[in-house]
């Protein structure tokens, strides 16, 4: 695509006297992965709810897929597929009907579509159990078959609302790949988390969101920028460098026992260049170095004054 996949701008949404969206501008290049990370109630369902044409703005403008909200909701739900909180399998039918279902509500003609159920059974690793209902399936399982009946329309969009909330690490991960490999196939993602290292993982780019407000949007690495902490560690051969080196960078925050030194960076290589190059200039010998940059979990403190629901839960 030519146009951006997703173009939002002045987006807003309010139910009764609770603003749950204030005025959000995305914009989310074609075959990327694009992260809105934020606690319970910032408004990430609520943005995946209108994009999706479930739910109608109040104010603001978007384009998905090429197609306007406003004037075209039909293109839009003709190019996207959606995987929301809750499962959408039906527990009577086998997961193999459930997606002959789909493909039946998308038209395709009879053999396409058992074509194409067989295809995403073998892609999702769920043949064993196409037979099965999904009342027996892991809850990965499930996620699984939920997120293929999501592709049975082969979209050029797909929105992902909480994808992994309630799986076991190991699914999490495996829904992680899959996710990566449909990004790297050109179908461009939006999904939403509470999970920061979920966004970390995956995201090209992410919007933090908190109470309704777009509070900063970028790449993982310019995020970890924005906030203090990050720092080189640079250990040295003998007490002599390290005694050098904290002169010659002007830094107090040495460890004489393990002969390293800790210098403030905002991350960048132009950064890392500059320390090294003042340490070359008074010859003193570094035996290694590794970089330091804030985590998400300090992105979102910084940003919004507290922490995700997520973090605090793994917290207790």
């Amino acid at each position: 695509m030519s146009h951006p996949a997703i173009s939002v701008i002045g987006l807003r949404k309010s139910y009764g006297d609770n603003r749950v969206l204030d005025g959000i501008d995305l914009d989310v290049a074609p075959g990327t992965i694009f992260a809105l990370l934020g606690p319970n109630g910032a408004g990430k369902t609520t943005i995946v709810n209108i994009l999706s044409t479930l739910v109608t703005p109040d104010a603001g403008t978007a384009t998905v897929a090429g197609h306007d909200l406003a004037t075209d909701p039909d293109g839009i739900r003709a190019a996207i597929g959606l995987t929301g909180q809750f499962s959408a399998v039906d527990n009577l039918l086998t997961g193999e009907e459930n997606l002959f279902l789909m493909a039946d509500l998308h038209h395709l003609p009879r053999r396409e579509g058992r074509g194409r159920a067989a295809e995403l059974l073998d892609r999702f690793d769920l043949t064993d159990v196409a037979k099965k209902t999904p009342a027996t399936y892991s809850g990965g399982m499930r996620r699984k078959l939920d997120l293929a009946m999501t592709l049975v329309g082969d979209p050029e969009v797909i929105f992902l609302d909480e994808p992994t909330t309630g799986l076991d690490p190991r699914s999490r991960r495996v829904m992680w790949d899959i996710i990566r490999t449909l990004a790297a196939s050109g179908v461009t993602i939006l999904l939403t988390t509470q999970y920061l290292e979920e966004a970390d993982q995956l995201a090209d780019r992410i919007a933090v969101l908190d109470v309704g407000r777009l509070v900063a949007q970028g790449t993982p690495d310019e995020l970890k920028r924005r906030v203090p902490g990050g720092h080189l560690r640079l250990r040295f051969p003998d007490p002599g460098a390290l005694h050098r080196a904290t002169r010659a960078l002007q830094v107090s925050t040495s460890d004489e026992e393990n002969r390293t030194l800790r210098v403030p960076t905002d991350g960048t290589v132009a950064a890392l260049r500059a320390v090294l190059d003042r340490l070359d200039a008074e010859a003193v010998a570094v035996d290694s170095l590794t970089v330091h940059t804030p985590d998400l979990d300090d992105v979102f403190l910084g940003l919004t004054g507290h922490r995700t629901e997520a973090t605090k839960e793994l917290a207790k």
